[in-house]
């Protein structure tokens, strides 16, 4: 969908800085920088960055929150034609250092406009250089070969890992460039349009859809280094935004804000779009009142960069169906036995198309286990699709709970939990017991009091026996990564 004049990420800002100079690209704390002033920032990068020593095919590691010059940096480094590796500051020291060492970077830059990244450059004995902080020199870098065309990776993105080790996701400036074309014209954005960019640029959701697809249309990204529902209710309410998209999490915070009010929030929104993790019933009908419209749902991961369905902007659905897939993608749902699932039926979901990522870096074996003949992903996700072409997810094959020889998908569970108005959210594991049986254990993020006595109550007409939490686990907060998805690992790990 995008033209051939752009090959490159970088190419987006050039264009939209052609088309319109003075139009505003980017808000970061109330400062509005416009597509020209954007490019002269890019220029300026891509200046600076072979006097620090990035050559073509080096991995340059970015340490930061969402800011102005995260964002050239990461286009400066993208028309250099290396890779970059952005991971947002939160993380801890220890998962910094495996992704520096995994990816092999030449230089990690931290942006100290993040208190947390400004805390990493000390430990690491970063020296300033300019507005950034520049970590030593790796001599030892090998940099990965350079190609002219759209083949070229643009990202190297760590996989949050919600059940496993992080693996880096080689995406490319044509996987990048067709998932912010499609996502630009899936959103009918324009120009005129005002985005909430709250979620990380590091997350592939918030690089691709949101920053990538809103100035592919010359539209404007509201930058938020965090997350915070108050100043998102506020931007709302003051008419700062058309446009919101998020993970449900952040939903569900803004319900628990605001969620009394009588009458939709005032606003000039014309879109909302909830993505990144299961969307429940609960809290798409309680966002839709908050809101006034449709709350859009859709699927994707990090190895399709990301969007792989998405519900339309003229047919919003009233389920929880993520859509349709994109145009240009295509999906298969095979059975245990590789054969195409009839309609209706579950099976894991396999993913063709322009979005498919290179492959996982420095990791052949794992690679070829989810890229099969024939152009396919598998995905690892269990769904099911619909006579008419609509899909809805069921969970990862790798949460799948054999309870009594039946399987339990723990997005049913967790759907019937949120589903208490006393519930913010909920997470569900397996517990592996004697046998090879697995029991339940439910983890619950509560928005007041409740006993587990009275959820299993509720949970009684609603779920079958052997579906039920044996365990509710209330937590005053679920562990959730910067993106906002919940780390079942490190929930897995407390059950045991």
């Amino acid at each position: 969908m995008h033209t051939p004049s752009l090959t490159r990420i970088s190419d987006i800002v050039r264009l939209g800085a052609a088309r319109a100079p003075d139009a505003p690209a980017l808000v970061e704390d109330g400062r509005s920088w416009t597509y020209a002033q954007l490019l002269a920032q890019v220029d300026a990068y891509a200046q600076l960055l072979p006097e620090l020593g990035v050559r073509p095919g080096d991995r340059v590691m970015l340490v930061a929150e969402n800011c102005v010059a995260q964002v050239a940096l990461l286009f400066a480094i993208a028309r250099l034609d290396a890779w970059s590796v952005n991971v947002n500051a939160r993380l801890s020291a220890g998962e910094l250092a495996a992704i520096r060492a995994h990816s092999g970077a030449r230089r990690v830059l931290y942006l100290p406009g993040s208190p947390d990244a400004a805390l990493h450059a000390e430990r690491e004995g970063a020296l300033p250089c300019g507005a950034l902080l520049a970590g030593p020199l790796d001599a030892g870098c090998v940099p990965e070969p350079v190609r002219a065309d759209g083949g070229q990776v643009a990202a190297l993105v760590y996989t949050t890992g919600t059940t496993g080790q992080p693996k880096g996701v080689m995406l490319t400036h044509a996987n990048l460039l067709f998932v912010a074309a499609t996502s630009s014209a899936l959103r009918g954005l324009t120009p005129g349009d005002h985005a909430y960019g709250g979620l990380p640029v590091s997350h592939v959701y918030g690089l691709t859809s949101v920053l990538l697809g809103t100035l592919y249309a010359g539209a404007c990204l509201h930058l938020a280094p965090r997350f915070s529902a108050e100043a998102l209710l506020e931007a709302i309410r003051d008419g700062s935004l058309t446009i919101v998209q998020g993970v449900p999490a952040m939903y569900a915070r803004l319900l628990a804000l605001a969620g009394a009010a009588k009458a939709p929030l005032p606003s000039r929104l014309r879109f909302c779009y909830a993505g990144g993790s299961p969307l429940d019933p609960v809290l798409k009908r309680d966002a839709e009142r908050l809101l006034g419209m449709p709350l859009h749902n859709g699927y994707g991961l990090t190895e399709s960069s990301p969007t792989v369905s998405q519900t339309r902007l003229d047919a919003p659905r009233t389920d929880t169906s993520v859509g349709l897939p994109i145009p240009g993608v295509a999906v298969r749902i095979v059975d245990r036995e590789g054969r195409d699932a009839a309609p209706g039926e579950p099976g894991e979901l396999w993913v063709r198309g322009p979005n498919v990522m290179k492959g996982y870096y420095r990791d052949p074996q794992q690679s070829a286990a989810v890229l099969r003949p024939g152009g396919w992903l598998a995905t690892g996700d269990v769904a099911r699709r619909e006579a008419d072409g609509a899909l809805f997810l069921l969970g990862r094959i790798k949460e799948l709970i054999i309870r009594s020889g039946f399987n339990v998908y723990p997005l049913e569970v967790e759907a019937a939990l949120n589903a208490h108005p006393a519930v913010l959210q909920s997470a569900v594991v397996g517990r592996a017991l004697p046998g090879g049986e697995e029991e339940v254990v439910a983890f619950v993020e509560a928005a007041q009091e409740i006993a587990p006595e009275a959820l299993q109550a509720w949970l009684r007409p609603r779920l079958a026996p052997y579906k039920r939490p044996s365990r509710i686990v209330f937590m005053a907060a679920l562990p959730a990564a910067p993106s906002g998805k919940i780390l079942k690992s490190k929930l897995k790990a407390l059950a045991d």
